[in-house]
């Protein structure tokens, strides 16, 4: 019930300052450390200075070399401070990357799970896997890059234009022209690399639902003989992505030399200015140390200077990223656990007068009633669309209903999603698994044993002579597995996560009848405390439940299979063809 404490709310997701403002404390110990670590940088060009100049002069006699080591020492003890609070710097800088990486993919994820159906289909499910996938990480290192940079090139910028002022302000403003035109540059290409990373943005997200549609329909486009246009579609979207991923990278990268040219212009103003300082026919009076301390300063202020104009750049990526996603960094959904629900308490269940519908349309159900409680299994079947599934969808909360279900007596529709989760189990007749092992596919997170729950599946055997067992990886929705092994797997976690109502469409469905016997079996001693809602076409087995629901053109009709054999002519019919059928296999 904790587990979702741990998740911290981001208020206000959609606004990027909320995520600096969770992350206070790193952020100060980055201020304090890339401060004293960039006006520590000042060192450099300083004992740079002082060592050429110590040498001139152990040259000329003026000084021994014991003192070029004392001085060499002390530049060691210096640097070695500075660099330390470098590595704070940037050890704290990676923290709060990491930190705000976990933020927005809880509030992404967030966002992504509640989304209604039309919501996904509307986004593009290419569309939101670019957006889950590459968007966050670029957002986030567009912010870690703006974080350190502020101090490795916002403070120390500042510490050496301050250090060419002091040793010569006109040749520092002179000098330093170069740098703002290389600024003014980056900002006039803002526009046309936003917009080449945005279209590079849309062109991936176009490809990604090319390559699912491919491959998901693969079998249809075989059959009807129309894989040849779709390769021929999905090469033009291939080709539009590198056509644009080549352009994003190009206006993104390829800048770069130019600003170092542009910033290191100066160099030559410096070189015939400075000597004139250093023959005392300049503006001021130098010696070699001042020289060679303005001339390293400048050289380093330059190479800085022009990674400020790639740090626009990778911010303006970011602005593009952040875009993309802010529409779904939504308020976090937080569910409400706490209830006043004994969840140990004996269940019983009592359906009255249910009508189920979708919103503008007929109902589907009409006046269903019947009861259930522990221990009992009760089957639902009908004749084909008669609305089984519709009505084992009704009990997680998918389908509106008028009428009752009561659980223990608690109204269904009054429970919250949590309460709902912790009485109901739900597998569909399509049941989905997770691109994980077998193991967490039955956990999800939870620990515990799994073999028990293999076992009563018919399930431990094989997977006992897979290479990694329980953690074999089952791919992406289960391909690694056969349909049948899908069906036991997803089976296998309802009862290892069973509440006290198992709702379970067509479980059998995949399995041959041997294995649907067993399985049967294992569910009767599972679901001794419990109540199961057995939906299925395959009427076979019905004889030994405790009850059945026999669903016919919109009503229902709650007996024995006993008193339906005898009663309903539709029932024995279904049931009579079926065991029919399977005496002549």
């Amino acid at each position: 019930m904790n587990q979702y404490r741990k998740i911290k709310p981001v208020p206000k997701p959609n606004h990027i300052l909320s995520y600096f403002k969770l992350e206070l404390w790193p952020l100060t110990l980055i201020t304090i450390s890339g401060i004293i670590y960039n006006v520590g940088m000042l060192a450099g060009p300083y004992f740079e200075g002082q060592l050429v100049q110590r040498l001139f002069d152990i040259i000329r006699g003026y000084k021994d070399f014991y003192s070029m080591v004392r001085l060499a020492v002390t530049y060691l003890a210096v640097i070695l401070i500075v660099q330390l609070m470098r590595s704070i710097k940037r050890f704290y800088v990676r923290r709060f990357a990491n930190n705000t990486s976990r933020h927005m993919r809880h509030m992404l994820y967030n966002s992504l799970v509640n989304m209604s159906r039309d919501e996904l289909e509307q986004e593009g499910l290419g569309t939101i896997m670019t957006k889950a996938i590459a968007d966050v990480d670029a957002c986030v290192e567009g912010m870690r890059k703006f974080t350190t940079e502020v101090f490795d090139t916002g403070v120390v910028l500042a510490a050496y234009i301050s250090l060419l002022f002091f040793y010569d302000w006109r040749l520092a403003i002179i000098s330093c022209i170069f740098t703002p035109a290389a600024y003014l540059i980056a900002e006039q290409l803002k526009t046309r690399i936003t917009h080449y990373n945005a279209e590079y943005k849309k062109s991936a997200g176009r490809l990604n639902s090319a390559t699912m549609d491919r491959i998901s329909n693969s079998i249809t486009y075989r059959i009807y003989g129309s894989e040849l246009n779709r390769d021929k579609a999905y090469e033009s979207h291939l080709k539009d992505y590198e056509k644009r991923a080549v352009s994003a990278n190009i206006w993104e990268n390829t800048m770069q030399p130019l600003y170092n040219i542009i910033s290191m212009s100066g160099s030559v103003l410096i070189i015939y200015f400075g000597a004139k300082n250093v023959l005392g026919t300049g503006w001021t009076n130098w010696n070699i140390a001042e020289f060679t301390t303005f001339f390293s300063a400048f050289t380093k202020m330059a190479l800085k200077s022009s990674k400020a104009s790639k740090l626009f750049n990778s911010v303006q990526k970011a602005q593009v990223s952040w875009s993309r996603i802010k529409p779904l960094m939504r308020e976090y959904v937080v569910p409400d656990t706490n209830t006043s629900i004994d969840f140990s308490m004996p269940p019983k269940l009592t359906v009255s007068n249910l009508s189920l519908y979708l919103p503008g349309n007929p109902p589907i159900l009409k006046n269903i009633s019947f009861s259930a409680c522990r221990g009992q299994i009760i089957g639902v079947t009908g004749p084909i669309a008669c609305g089984k599934s519709t009505l084992g969808r009704a009990f997680i909360g998918e389908v509106p209903y008028d009428g009752s279900i009561q659980i223990s007596e608690h109204e269904l529709s009054e429970l919250s999603g949590y309460e709902r989760s912790r009485l109901i189990s739900y597998m569909g007749h399509a049941p989905e698994l997770i691109s994980d092992s077998i193991r967490e596919n039955i956990q999800l997170g939870e620990q515990g044993d799994i073999v028990r729950y293999l076992q009563a599946v018919c399930f431990d055997e094989e997977v006992a002579q897979m290479p990694q067992g329980a953690d074999t990886l089952v791919g992406s929705s289960g391909t690694r597995l056969s349909g049948g092994q899908q069906a036991r797997a997803a089976l296998a976690r309802t009862f290892y996560n069973a509440r006290q109502i198992l709702i379970l469409d067509d479980p059998f469905s995949a399995v041959d009848k041997t294995t649907e016997k067993e399985i049967f079996k294992s569910l009767r001693i599972l679901a001794q405390d419990k109540i199961v809602i057995l939906i299925s076409h395959r009427l076979y087995l019905f004889p030994t439940l405790d009850k059945v629901l026999f669903l016919d053109k919109g009503t229902g009709v709650f007996s024995t299979h006993k008193e339906l054999m005898q009663e309903n002519y539709i029932y024995a019919k279904l049931y009579n063809s079926q065991m029919a059928g399977e005496q002549n296999e």
